[in-house]
């Protein structure tokens, strides 16, 4: 790696008057193979690099990014970054970030089988053998498709603190989607998987038995689903919904430059306030936690890319808002330490507040002891679709596969059961977690231009109490 360029872009833009400095330096070794209906439609092998650079001057934040590794073009970077900032100070505000430790540290996510060591044949025999599984599993399938995706990211951060942070990080992911078909009703399923480590990490997922399991099961709710009960009814949420609640209705509530109305004109705004910290939003069976250290998860990572440790982050502590992400920047505002959630995608992207891994924590009950004294209820397995509005209050979940729960017992398939509710009724209506903890992967937008980024949501099983159906 150009390791002395992103030293020498921190040196020259300090010396040159910037109050602070930092650099990131990324290479990326990146493959892609995409199959639709047994056909491989797509491949593709990209080597990138590129060094990011931000820097305070006058008070005014800059960023500016280069992929040509010489030291005269990093030199005039900063020298038109430089004259752009001292430029806008009469127009942007005073930035100020909070003090943070400075770090010097190496770390590596472990692969027993290097991603980069899998030849694309064998890469390209898993989407043959997901197609295949699904042309296998008897049911009728009118559009398959699948794409295989990994990068291998090294990186060094370096700032004018002292900081300087090498990291190397893979990452697989496997997308799918497939239609059901029963005359002419369709059922449409879509999914991600996706961790941190090797080829072992895909070959834990077993795709194709998964996959064509999934496909028979959405297959069954298709053609034996009934009419929704109506009224008030309990909802027991499997934790491919407890991830997409967690993940829409508090992560992204809970980014601290949405709160400060940063984000208002890309990815929208917060119902939340600063005034609302120590102030209850959920019943006390909910804890929602935000980790990026949770090892071989999407959103793995140690150190965030303004160099600060990654940690735990509570943000909702037994139905009290107890937290928010931060960068930097934001902390400072609120008079706290960032906790480690600055991310970019790519080394031309800016850091901003993101998350990681977010999910609703466990709790005590096994998923008989969740059903048995719901008298009428609805069992959500698996959703179709969510939408929410731009402040993050009013939530839409549609359930794909889903069944009735009669006195304890699951019954039949249901067609589409939709929850209409806000985040704050939603979460006072949990009375219950589960014991059981899943996670899973997704790609979060954020940002203009947008960053899609790796994350993980989940948790466990979760009972909601007194809902109503919008059919």
């Amino acid at each position: 790696m150009y390791e002395d360029l992103a030293d020498l872009a921190v040196k020259f833009a300090v010396k040159n008057g910037a109050s602070y400095a930092e650099a990131r330096l990324e290479e990326t070794d990146a493959n892609a193979f995409v199959m639709k209906n047994g056909i491989l439609e797509i491949s593709g092998f990209e080597d990138s690099f590129g060094i990011g650079v931000r820097l305070i001057n006058k008070g005014t934040l800059g960023f500016a990014s280069i992929n040509i590794a010489t030291k005269e073009s990093i030199q005039d970077l900063i020298k038109r970054s430089l004259d752009v900032t001292s430029a806008a100070v009469k127009v942007s505000d005073n930035i100020k970030m909070s003090d943070e430790k400075a770090v010097k540290k190496s770390y590596f996510v472990k692969e027993k089988k290097k991603i980069n060591n899998i030849s694309p044949k064998t890469k390209i025999e898993l989407l043959k053998n997901v197609d295949t599984a699904l042309k296998k599993s008897g049911v009728p399938i009118s559009t398959g498709y699948y794409s295989l995706n990994d990068e291998t990211v090294k990186k060094y951060y370096i700032n004018s603190e002292g900081s300087k942070i090498k990291s190397i990080i893979a990452r697989p992911n496997f997308f799918y989607m497939f239609v059901v078909k029963d005359g002419k009703n369709t059922s449409q399923r879509m999914w991600q998987y996706g961790a941190t480590g090797g080829w072992e990490q895909v070959e834990k997922w077993k795709l194709p038995e998964k996959i064509a399991q999934e496909a028979k099961d959405v297959h069954y709710a298709l053609v034996n689903g009934k009419s929704c009960p109506k009224g008030i009814i309990d909802v027991i949420a499997s934790p491919q919904i407890t991830g997409i609640i967690s993940h829409e209705s508090c992560g992204h509530p809970f980014e601290a430059d949405r709160i400060l109305g940063r984000e208002a004109a890309q990815a929208g705004e917060s119902f939340v306030t600063k005034k609302m910290l120590g102030t209850r939003i959920g019943n006390k069976a909910v804890t929602l936690v935000e980790n990026p250290t949770v090892k071989n998860t999407y959103g793995y990572y140690e150190y965030d890319d303004e160099g600060v440790k990654a940690r735990k982050r509570i943000l909702v502590k037994k139905g009290i808002i107890n937290d928010f992400l931060h960068n930097r920047e934001t902390a400072y505002q609120f008079g706290v330490k960032s906790n480690g959630s600055a991310r970019a995608s790519e080394f031309d992207k800016e850091a901003i507040v993101r998350m990681s891994n977010t999910f609703i924590d466990k709790g005590n009950y096994n998923f008989n002891e969740l059903i048995k004294d719901v008298k009428t209820g609805i069992y959500l397995k698996s959703f179709m679709e969510w939408n929410i509005d731009d402040k993050r209050y009013n939530n839409r979940y549609v359930g794909n596969e889903a069944y009735l729960i009669e006195n304890g017992k699951i019954k039949h398939p249901v067609k589409n059961p939709a929850i209409e509710i806000t985040t704050p009724s939603l979460y006072m209506s949990i009375d219950a977690c589960g014991k059981d903890m899943e996670y899973h992967s997704a790609t979060c937008g954020k940002g203009e231009p947008m960053q899609g980024i790796p994350v993980t949501h989940g948790g466990p099983t979760i009972r909601i109490r007194n809902v109503r159906l919008s059919i």
